[in-house]
């Protein structure tokens, strides 16, 4: 099983960008189509997964090993990141506070506050982080992006411990 990081590292980051683009995508429908707002936390981790995206489009782009090991650093501390969030938000849903004090959305901190105010803000939350609106398999958004993000940051370590040798 190893030996396909060794020999396919391009198609490795190729998979994780289109993997990304697919969790973007149903991101995407979700808000537009069934009518779920992203509380801030959620605008986070969509920024993360597009770091990962870009990340990993780029180490797929060349064949050299320096190259794809490169731009997996990256990919590997965005992917890192959006798997904090994620698991942060997993954690205030199954451990509510007694008050949530996330603050407004998104687009409204930015408009209506400097970026030096609104940046901490996004990185508190909303009430509505809390919210578990949909589930699959008793898991929250939340907690499938979580997953989503281990299973990228576990394939660009191996591919970087594996690249190393």
């Amino acid at each position: 099983m190893f030996d396909w990081f060794d020999k396919t590292p391009r198609r490795i980051t190729a998979l994780i960008f289109l993997a990304c683009v697919a969790m973007l995508a149903f991101g995407m429908y979700l808000q537009h189509v069934v009518g779920l707002e992203p509380c801030p936390m959620c605008i986070v981790q969509r920024y993360a997964l597009i770091g990962v995206a870009v990340f990993a489009a780029l180490a797929s782009l060349r064949g050299s090993r320096g190259w794809v090991l490169g731009w997996s650093v990256p990919a590997l501390l965005m992917s890192g990141f959006g798997a904090f969030v994620a698991a942060r938000q997993s954690w205030l849903q199954w451990f509510p506070p007694e008050f949530a004090t996330c603050g407004r959305d998104f687009y409204g901190m930015i408009e209506n506050y400097p970026i030096s105010r609104s940046i901490p803000m996004i990185f508190r939350g909303s009430g509505d982080c809390l919210a578990v609106d949909w589930t699959l398999l008793g898991g929250s958004i939340a907690n499938w992006s979580f997953v989503g993000f281990a299973g990228f940051s576990l394939a660009l370590l191996l591919l970087l411990v594996r690249g190393k040798r």
